[in-house]
């Protein structure tokens, strides 16, 4: 017998071709069976994966950006030194990846992982591992083996003393954003449901007694289901053309659109913004990409991501390359200096008081401004104005004035 529309709008069984109806269906009576129509299903949507990866990947990709704006200086004896370790930090840490290359892998595999660690080659070329297996030991430091960089597999171990081994400042903190993002994302569901229920088209499908006992009802319901609601859905402008004893009748003609709109959407994936800024400890305006007054928030930023990161690098750097030398002059420094864009043009009047004051040079002016340097001997020279001085020459010229009258002049 098998499954017809007319079983499932009557909800009786459909009579035996042997035995056919002989009456004739009451003309008077008018029954009428009728059907919900929606113009598109609601299909489980994974959004909210792609929104929470950009959220993450912005994120990281900002550390990693400013991280990758640092000059690293090395110092040696107290002496500020341009030699190949230098090089190394600022230009080309290996001969696959530059610096910003390298500091984009660094902090993806600290924030993803909780953990990153840095190699360096028989020929000193740094490389940030993509996975291996840690062996600790409290006593002796912990042992790294089977480093894989790319497609080659270290076949020798490593000590604590001869790699990096970086983390975050705060634990899990991947794990904690994917357990905020599982929860939040129903929210988004329900959002984006609502809102596709609230705009789209629906009505009831009116069958008469009459359609529904004729002989071809089965095919000519499939065909008004099938192909005509379906473009007449689809399409900008349309009529429906209906058999006799069909009427449909739209339920939602008075859509409300204030219910439900794109900015609430929009408000909940700011939402996953929000909270994946602040696990990672960026401002969220800076990370929702907001340019109107956010210099405090750069400075934020500045203070609170940038500066514990960049000191982490630099503290794990010392310890394991100079170790006690650090005590004599000998080091590494992240310079944070060099982040935030300086306009030479609108600092003028702040660059001229460093000068003045004899606290910077002019190439050290020069070298914070990103600016090349003047190989002069005076561009390195200390200068401060006459009215910078300390109190004893105050007081020795007040003596002096006292002397000769207090105006400069002989009494005599």
């Amino acid at each position: 017998m098998g499954f017809s529309f007319r079983n499932l709008i009557r909800g009786k069984p459909e009579p035996e071709q042997s035995e056919p109806e002989q009456s004739e269906p009451e003309q008077s009576v008018e029954n009428v069976s009728r059907i919900e129509i929606a113009d598109n299903p609601i299909e489980s949507i994974m959004t909210e994966i792609y929104l929470r990866e950009l959220a993450f990947q912005r994120a990281i990709q900002i550390l990693a950006k400013m991280l990758g704006k640092c000059e690293i200086r090395t110092f040696l004896n107290g002496d500020e030194i341009f030699r190949d370790e230098y090089y190394t930090w600022n230009y080309e840490p290996n001969r696959n990846q530059n610096k910003q290359q390298f500091f984009d892998k660094l902090i993806e595999k600290m924030f993803r992982n909780g953990e990153a660690l840095v190699v360096a080659g028989i020929d000193g070329q740094l490389y940030v591992a993509d996975s291996f297996c840690t062996t600790r030991s409290a006593l002796y430091g912990n042992t790294y083996s089977q480093v894989q960089i790319d497609d080659y597999t270290f076949q020798r171990s490593f000590r604590s003393t001869d790699v990096l081994y970086l983390k975050p400042n705060w634990k899990n903190v991947n794990t904690i954003l994917q357990g905020l993002y599982g929860s939040y994302a129903k929210l988004i569901q329900y959002g984006a449901k609502t809102f596709m229920q609230s705009h789209g088209s629906k009505g009831t499908l009116d069958i008469s007694a009459v359609a529904q006992n004729s002989k071809n009802f089965d095919d000519t319901l499939k065909k008004l289901l099938n192909d005509y609601f379906k473009t007449f859905f689809e399409s900008e402008n349309a009529v429906l053309p209906l058999f006799e004893g069909y009427t449909f009748t739209e339920t939602n003609r008075s859509k409300n659109y204030n219910e439900t709109t794109t900015r609430d959407i929009k408000a909940l994936y700011d939402d996953v913004f929000d909270f994946t800024a602040r696990a990672i400890g960026i401002p969220p305006s800076i990370l929702k990409g907001d340019v109107q007054d956010n210099s405090k928030a750069i400075d934020e930023l500045l203070t609170v991501a940038l500066d514990p990161l960049a000191g982490s690098l630099e503290s794990e750097i010392n310890r394991k390359k100079y170790g006690k030398a650090v005590l004599k002059g000998s080091r590494c420094m992240v310079d944070t200096s060099h982040v935030k864009h300086v306009d030479i043009f609108s600092n003028a009047t702040q660059i001229d008081k460093l000068v003045q004051s004899g606290t910077h040079t002019i190439n050290m002016i020069l070298r914070a401004m990103g600016q090349p340097q003047i190989n002069e001997e005076w561009a390195n020279q200390h200068f401060i104005t006459k009215n910078y001085s300390t109190v004893q020459d105050l007081l020795n010229s007040l003596e002096g004035g006292g002397e000769n009258g207090g105006n400069g002049k002989n009494t005599e």
